[in-house]
């Protein structure tokens, strides 16, 4: 089995830019690329930030800064992007149609030797695998947001996926100084699962007026060590991106403990995303 030392990553927003800015500063060599001109510009420019800011915490040192850039490669078509990569981490929007579209579009220009994964949360691998001639070759590499800062990767088995695709998708993630764990292909996996109950209940005790958002989120801080509380993370991660995970895990799993709340339905209606539209349950600073 082939070792990894190029990787395409397909979507260069809030996740692809920080799985390429991972992958880069590994030592890989990295291209990216994204259908939005803007995205992929504002991406590149998050890259380089995030190296800034690897210099400043003694990460990485000015002359990594310079290599891991000069190992980067902003393309405009997924086609030529993929074109030499040993692996191809697709980073687009939850949506099973989209996700199969691009890898069908893209496994004719790529060799056969070549890994697809997907950074899905909650979407079947083998439903996403069953456009390709190649399904075996197919996996999910589930990363989690500040991509930099976490350290799991949950790394998703589909039905026809091989042992030895999984064993590459490890030490990949190693590689990175990440954690993998291996998950079977169903529902919601292991992390969204859990995270996505923990996160509506959350909702659902705000929107009863149990506590404030602030409150909640300490008696998850302070009396279970989380980090991050579970309102907050939902901010970081984005309203619209639980909701649709929630839906999901709803429509497949039936139970109503994974049914949206009509705070969380009314709040993304309203644009209120979190982080990355500066208004969720806090206030955030804007990012451009």
């Amino acid at each position: 089995m082939n070792e990894i030392r190029s990787v395409a990553v397909i979507g260069a927003g809030t996740m692809g830019h920080g799985i390429a800015y991972a992958a880069s500063l590994a030592g890989y060599s990295v291209a990216i690329t994204d259908a939005d001109s803007a995205t992929l510009e504002r991406g590149e420019s998050r890259i380089r930030a995030a190296f800034d800011k690897a210099v400043e915490r003694g990460k990485c040192t000015v002359a990594e800064r310079q290599a891991g850039l000069d190992r980067l490669s902003c393309i405009s078509t997924p086609a030529e992007a993929v074109i030499d990569a040993d692996l191809v981490i697709e980073a687009i929007p939850e949506r099973l149609e989209l996700k199969q579209r691009l890898f069908s579009s893209i496994e004719d220009a790529v060799s056969p030797q070549t890994i697809f994964a997907s950074n899905t949360s909650s979407l079947s691998i083998s439903a996403i695998a069953s456009v390709l001639a190649r399904k075996d070759r197919m996996i999910g590499l589930h990363f989690f947001n500040p991509v930099p800062v976490m350290k799991l990767v949950e790394i998703v088995r589909g039905t026809e996926t091989s042992d030895a695709i999984v064993e590459v998708a490890r030490r990949f993630a190693v590689s990175l100084g990440k954690t993998p764990i291996v998950v079977k292909d169903s529902p919601g996996f292991a992390s969204s699962r859990l995270g996505v109950v923990l996160g509506l209940e959350a909702m659902r005790m705000l929107e009863q007026g149990v506590a404030i958002a602030e409150d909640i989120d300490r008696a998850m801080e302070l009396g279970y060590n989380h980090p991050v509380g579970p309102l907050r993370l939902t901010d970081i991660v984005g309203l619209d991106v639980r909701l649709a995970i929630a839906d999901h895990l709803h429509a497949t799993i039936g139970a109503d403990t994974y049914k949206a709340p009509d705070l969380l339905r009314r709040m993304v209606s309203e644009g209120k995303l979190g982080k990355k539209s500066g208004q969720g349950f806090y206030r955030w600073e804007s990012e451009a």
